[in-house]
């Protein structure tokens, strides 16, 4: 059986408005399954760098690939320490005062050590998973991938065991006395919008985009 609550240690365990933190499993993955976009932070030679890098998951693992050459993937590769992060901005919270202005978001952090898929066959399957999950089915459409492309190619998971969710919604926190002022304050909802697909200039004329894109929401983006 999962478990639902994931670890809380020290450097997981929200410090900063305890009260909007989230550590169940539900929360955690309904944030990860919400984008396709993280950052990956880690250290190399005593220097802090963070990647921005696209991810999926798949049951209690969060992967993410690239080139066998990317310094975050040979470095995080070695099994040092890492943390991954994906954010969403929901709206721009309008207070009476600049002390209050806020924005609205859902926020994940995970820490762990990430592991490279070394058996060529499994790295096909997690790469065909990342794929389709951009575009559902996306994958059988295309020419086959090649073993000299998969060895370049380098994928490393990480499990979701310890982490923490944050997330803030609702109107403007004011003082209580700034309510009685004449100073509209309010919610601006922002959202990220799926446009339409646009042809690669050099289509024959013969392929279509597939209808499939024409909803990501499940990528957390909305149509146009």
């Amino acid at each position: 059986m999962e478990a639902k609550e994931l670890k809380r240690t020290t450097r997981s365990r929200l410090k900063r408005l305890p009260k909007r933190g989230h550590y169940d499993f539900e929360t955690m993955v309904a944030i990860l399954d919400a984008g396709f976009l993280c950052h990956v932070g880690y250290v190399v030679d005593g220097a802090p760098l963070v990647t921005p890098t696209a991810y999926w998951r798949e049951g209690r693992r969060v992967y993410w690939h690239g080139s066998h050459a990317s310094r975050m993937l040979t470095t995080a590769a070695t099994g040092v320490p890492v943390c991954l992060t994906v954010a969403h901005v929901d709206g721009l919270v309008m207070a009476r005062s600049a002390f209050h202005f806020s924005v609205n978001y859902r926020s994940a952090m995970l820490f762990g050590n990430a592991r490279m898929v070394e058996d060529i066959d499994e790295k096909k399957a997690a790469l065909k998973e990342f794929v389709n999950r951009m575009a559902s089915g996306r994958w059988d459409q295309l020419r086959a991938v090649t073993r000299k492309e998969l060895k370049a190619t380098t994928v490393l998971w990480m499990d979701i065991d310890e982490g923490s969710a944050k997330v803030r919604t609702g109107a403007p926190i004011d003082d209580e006395d700034d309510y009685a002022l004449p100073i509209w304050a309010g919610v601006v909802p922002i959202r990220m919008v799926a446009d339409k697909p646009v042809d690669d200039p050099r289509l024959d004329g013969k392929a279509k985009a597939p209808g499939v894109l024409a909803d990501l929401s499940h990528l957390g983006l909305a149509p146009k």
